[in-house]
């Protein structure tokens, strides 16, 4: 039976959140919807499940060493797997699957003109992992650890 580390529970969940948010991407594709910026938001529900999921699974497995830093830090390094993962999934979609969706994206959105495949990765992941970290500091507030129970 493999050990149960902080590392390992978000490399799972990172995987998971990934999934979740390329998924969200081809269904908002499907839809028709994936020009509308505003359901960008969507992304941090999909990030909100996995990091929660995690932080509870750690905390069922390893109740005793679960901290409030260590939730905190399993909480952020999972968005950041996810977060990363799903900015190269972005990347690759927009250099080389689909560069008439990049197009699209530099003439139609406001600074669209600075807009490149790579700018566009940086900017999803910076945009998740930022979202992780305060999803991560709120949620942990609210999660008994070894210093509350």
């Amino acid at each position: 039976m493999s050990k149960i580390t902080v590392e390992k529970t978000a490399e799972k969940f990172g995987l998971f959140a990934a999934l979740g948010l390329i998924a969200l991407f081809f269904i908002m594709k499907v839809l028709g919807v994936l020009h509308v910026i505003e359901l960008r938001v969507l992304n941090f529900f999909v990030l909100a499940v996995a990091v929660v999921m995690a932080l509870r699974s750690f905390r069922e497995k390893k109740p005793q060493s679960f901290t409030y830093l260590k939730g905190l830090g399993l909480g952020v390094l999972t968005a950041i797997i996810g977060s990363v993962i799903f900015a190269l999934f972005v990347f690759v979609y927009t250099n080389f699957l689909d560069p008439a969706f990049m197009q699209a994206m530099v003439e139609n959105e406001p600074f669209g003109q600075y807009l490149n495949p790579y700018i566009a990765a940086v900017a999803v992941a910076v945009e998740g992992i930022a979202s992780g970290l305060i999803l991560s500091f709120i949620v942990m507030n609210y999660m008994d650890t070894v210093e509350t129970m």
